[in-house]
């Protein structure tokens, strides 16, 4: 039985529906980017960000985005973790770990009245609400008066379903351990709405 979940989801442009090592979607909606190749769904559960791809390409693709790939800064990180702990205040969502990196976020979640995929987009909502908020939204200058601003998110998500205490375990240290991989400071004890996972 499914009792949490590793969710990852990621900014604008970092990860492309046809990116060569797999994605998520099922379609490419813009034609400039079509032009480098359909959608590369896969249904497989594992990470493939270190699968070998050809760099060079997967940087030309990004040029045909519609904005600027989004690279969130410290403070965009904080207020995007402000919008998570109001949506985790009132839906009372259980969080077992958190990363807010520049480029994604990954967060082991506890099984909840609503579906992960339903979680994904409640919580980046609320982040994106408390960056508008804060006015520090990372796509301020191309929203129209009275508008509200381009996705700063990409759709979907990742996700791995947990189905033991071990898988639990192993997910939050995987998080815990992942902005240190790329030469940031831990997170670990930093965002308030993160709780201690407790063996039931």
């Amino acid at each position: 039985m499914v009792i949490g979940y590793h969710l990852i989801m990621t900014a604008y442009g970092f990860w492309l529906p046809n990116d060569p090592r797999g994605s998520w979607s099922d379609f490419v909606r813009s034609w400039e980017l079509f032009r480098f190749g359909p959608a590369t769904k896969i249904e497989t559960a594992r990470s493939v960000a270190g699968a070998p791809h050809d760099h060079a390409i997967r940087k030309e693709a990004k040029k045909a985005l519609q904005y600027p790939e989004v690279h969130f800064t410290g403070f965009q990180a904080r207020s995007i973790g402000r919008g998570f702990a109001n949506y985790v205040e009132k839906s009372k969502l259980t969080i077992w770990a958190c990363s807010i990196m520049p480029e994604h976020v990954h967060l082991v979640v506890g099984r909840h009245r609503f579906t992960v995929e339903q979680i994904s987009n409640l919580i980046k909502g609320a982040s994106t609400r408390q960056l508008v908020i804060d006015n520090i939204h990372p796509f301020a200058e191309f929203t129209l008066p009275n508008a509200r601003p381009p996705r700063c998110w990409a759709r979907g998500e990742w996700k791995v379903f947990l189905n033991t205490e071990a898988d639990i375990h192993r997910s939050i240290k995987y998080v815990e351990k992942n902005p240190m991989k790329e030469g940031l400071p831990s997170q670990v004890g930093f965002w308030k709405f993160v709780q201690p996972f407790v063996s039931v």
